[in-house]
C-alpha cells in the first residue's frame, strides 16, 4: 500500500509540474515599424505624396522631408513634426489601429490649398 501511495504521489507531482511548465521558446510576433516617406512642397508647392498610401496597422515611421520653397508640416494622428524649412527633413512615428487616419499640413490655408490626404490602414 505504501508503493502505491509513494507511486501515486509522484504521478501526481509530475502530472502537475508538466500542466505548469513553460515552453523553451517564446515566439513573439514582432515586426518591424513601417516606413513611409513623405515629400512635402512636390511636385507643386501645396501638396504631399507619400511612398505608401495603405499600411498594415501597427508601428509607422514618417520620413518627411520639405522639398518646396516654403515652411511646411504634417500631422497624422494627433502627432506632427516640427516646422520644416526647404531642404529640412524630420521623422515621425506612430502607431496605428485599423482604420483610415487623415493627414494634413497645419500651416494656415496650406491644407484648403490641398496639403492633405488620407492614410488607409489595414
Amino acid at each position: 500500500m505504501i508503493r502505491f501511495r509513494t507511486g501515486l504521489v509522484a504521478l501526481v507531482a509530475a502530472l502537475a509540474a508538466s500542466a505548469f511548465a513553460l515552453p523553451a521558446v517564446a515566439h513573439t510576433s514582432a515586426r518591424k515599424a513601417t516606413a513611409v516617406t513623405v515629400t512635402a512642397g512636390k511636385p507643386s508647392e501645396f501638396r504631399f505624396t507619400l511612398s505608401k498610401k495603405t499600411v498594415p496597422h501597427g508601428a509607422v515611421t514618417f520620413k518627411v522631408t520639405d522639398k518646396g520653397a516654403l515652411p511646411h508640416d504634417f500631422k497624422i494622428a494627433g502627432k506632427k513634426t516640427k516646422l520644416l524649412t526647404p531642404g529640412q527633413s524630420a521623422t515621425l512615428s506612430v502607431t496605428l489601429k485599423k482604420g483610415s487616419y487623415p493627414y494634413l499640413c497645419t500651416v494656415a490655408g496650406h491644407a484648403a490649398a490641398g496639403m492633405k490626404g488620407t492614410l488607409k490602414v489595414t
